[in-house]
């Protein structure tokens, strides 16, 4: 009997990629406060890889408790510069800082994944993306989120890669599922080997 597989999370864009992969899942969203759980790491220095990781169990883990057997999916992303790590702008004036801050500079996307069962993360692993921001003026930066509009609010870096924040970029290493925060191939091949779908 095939165990069922779990995504823990409401994020429409990973739901579209376990869909394209051709996986049967449920999408439960985990119950849980992620601002709480990162301000203690943040202030104990915890870097960026460590703090995604936490997340990504804690979601797997709060939604295994609650449906033991299957095997779950958490996965979160967070977003670095240097020591930084930044978070979701609140308004256009938060946006208009994390692009200023962001211009001309290589960041990187630090995308996280958990599997859990029985309440137990069983296996865990990160992925990266560089992406390297060409020189922007203040005027451009002041255009671009005029024309972008709140959408500028529903990213961490205050851009959609998929939309016109790709003319921000000068050079992108790494993985459109890393950068869309759901590393899919080693998720596979882990997946293959635990027999969760089909080898």
């Amino acid at each position: 009997m095939t165990v069922p597989l779990i995504l823990a999370s409401s994020s429409p864009f990973r739901r579209m990629l376990m869909e394209n992969a051709g996986l049967h899942f449920q999408a439960i969203a985990a119950d849980i406060d992620e601002r709480a759980i990162e301000a203690p790491l943040e202030r104990d220095g915890a870097g960026p890889d460590a703090v995604v990781l936490v997340l990504a169990k804690a979601k797997a883990k709060e939604v295994s408790d609650r449906f033991p057997g299957s095997f779950v999916i958490g996965s979160d992303q967070t977003m670095s510069l240097g020591s930084r790590v930044f978070h979701k702008p609140k308004t256009i004036a938060d946006a208009e800082e994390h692009l200023r801050v962001l211009s001309g500079q290589t960041h990187r996307l630090n995308s996280a994944i958990a599997l859990a069962r029985n309440g137990d993360v069983i296996w865990e692993h990160v992925s990266h993306a560089n992406l390297t921001m060409r020189e922007l003026s203040a005027d451009f930066i002041h255009r671009h989120l005029t024309r972008v509009g709140e959408k500028a609010l529903s990213s961490v870096g205050a851009y959609q890669l998929e939309g016109e924040g790709i003319q921000l970029f000068s050079k992108i290493d790494g993985d459109y599922f890393t950068i869309v925060g759901l590393p899919m191939l080693p998720l596979l091949r882990q997946l293959r080997e635990l027999g969760a779908i089909d080898g």
